[in-house]
């Protein structure tokens, strides 16, 4: 079944209005018709079981034939703060977490970061990356489309993890404690707000380090193995993922 998403104006009581760029892909690239199902969601957790009943050109209308509040969402609402790492890396960083879930994905340029981007790249950048969340939450079937926000600086990242996350963790290389770790995700309650800070590939430095602490982050370690930039942040999403579904 085809998934996509649409705009709450869009939404009625019986029926769903599609504009915009899905409607050539619904018709010309898919070649959908009249009777075909849609699956729509409306980026807060509710998805709608639909049937197309009728196709223009600048219009699609499809009926509303039941409906779900819940979504597929978590409960919890994890926020990935990434280091912003080399070539297209953050594409398939954007990718793989939006299939697991996370709620919201905050580039940091960090001390250790190699890319280096002007405003106006970074715009293009993060436009880009918003353009892969959502293809991604298509295709994963997600209620929601993961927030890519603009690209902050440390201390940027630190201030509004610190302001919607009561739950703030950061992977490092040199920690230890297994059970620190466990004992640390387990205690989350199922609607909890969680950070999760990822370094880049030369990784935090130690003042970097030292004022994530002073900001209420809890350090801690994903195993003995030294795991890349790209895979930590999944990692750990995937046993939140499993700690919160239900």
């Amino acid at each position: 079944m085809v998934h996509l998403f649409a705009q709450h104006e869009n939404i009625h009581d019986t029926y769903i209005e599609i504009t915009g760029h899905d409607v050539n892909h619904l018709k010309n690239v898919l070649r959908c018709r009249e009777g075909d199902k849609l699956l729509v969601s409306s980026g807060d957790n509710t998805d709608y079981n639909c049937r197309i009943s009728s196709l223009g050109d600048t219009l699609i209308r499809a009926e509303i034939e039941s409906s779900g509040i819940r979504g597929k969402e978590l409960q919890a609402k994890v926020y990935l703060f990434q280091g912003l790492p080399k070539g297209d890396k953050m594409e398939l960083v954007v990718q793989k977490m939006t299939e697991l879930g996370v709620y919201s994905i905050i580039p940091v340029a960090m001390r250790r970061s190699v890319v280096k981007l002007t405003d106006k790249k970074a715009e293009a950048r993060t436009a880009r990356w918003q353009a892969v969340a959502e293809a991604a939450a298509k295709q994963s079937r997600r209620s929601v489309i993961p927030q890519v926000t603009k690209v902050m600086d440390f201390q940027e990242a630190l201030a509004y993890a610190k302001e919607c996350c009561k739950a703030r963790l950061l992977p490092y290389e040199c920690a230890d404690g297994m059970q620190k770790t466990r004992r640390i995700i387990e205690s989350l309650a199922p609607d909890e707000s969680v950070a999760i800070f990822i370094g880049p590939e030369g990784g935090f430095e130690l003042e970097e380090l030292a004022q994530a602490q002073a900001a209420g982050f809890d350090v801690i370690t994903l195993g003995r193995r030294i795991l890349r930039t790209e895979t930590a942040g999944m990692m750990l999403m995937s046993v939140l993922m499993y700690h919160f579904e239900e």
